[in-house]
C-alpha cells in the first residue's frame, strides 16, 4: 500500500496514535528504508504523537517526502496549540521524564533520526519536525 506523499493525520486519541505509527511504517517502506531506521522513525514518531496528545492536548501530525543534494527522506512534523514547553532545556535532558510515554523523551527521539527542530512557545504549542535520510 503506497501512502500519499504528503498529508495529515489527526493526534486526538489513542487510536490516532497506533494509526501515526502504521502511516509512519508505511510511509518508511515506500522510500525503502532499510528495517533499523524504519524502526528508528517508527519509535520517534510513536513519542512524538504521544507528547502530541497528552502534552499538547492533541494536533497533527504532518508528512512529506523531501529531497536535498539528491538524497531523498521522509520529513515529519508534529504540531499543537497546547501549553507549549516552560522550560525546554529540562526537556532535552537526557533521563528527564513527565513520568508518560516510552521514556525516551525529546533528547531518545533526537538521538533517532538524521534531522531534529522543535520550535515551541509558551501558551501557543509547539511544533516538532524530525526528518530520516535514505
Amino acid at each position: 500500500m503506497a501512502a500519499e506523499p504528503a498529508g495529515t493525520l489527526p493526534l486526538h486519541s489513542e487510536q490516532n496514535i497506533v494509526a501515526s505509527r502504521q502511516m509512519v511504517r508505511t510511509l518508511c517502506q515506500d522510500l525503502k528504508l532499510s528495517l533499523v531506521d524504519q524502526t528508528k522513525m517508527i519509535t520517534a514518531a510513536s513519542e512524538l504523537s504521544r507528547n502530541t496528545l497528552i502534552h499538547g492536548g492533541g494536533g497533527t501530525m504532518r508528512w512529506e517526502f523531501v529531497e536535498r543534494n539528491g538524497r531523498r527522506g521522509l520529513q515529519l512534523h508534529f504540531e499543537d496549540q497546547g501549553p507549549g514547553i516552560a522550560d525546554l532545556a529540562l526537556a532535552l535532558t537526557d533521563g528527564w521524564t513527565s513520568g508518560s510515554g516510552m521514556g525516551l523523551g525529546l533528547p531518545g527521539s533526537k538521538r533517532l533520526v538524521n534531522d531534529f527542530d522543535l520550535h515551541t512557545v509558551p501558551g501557543q504549542g509547539t511544533r516538532v519536525s524530525i526528518t530520516k535520510w535514505k
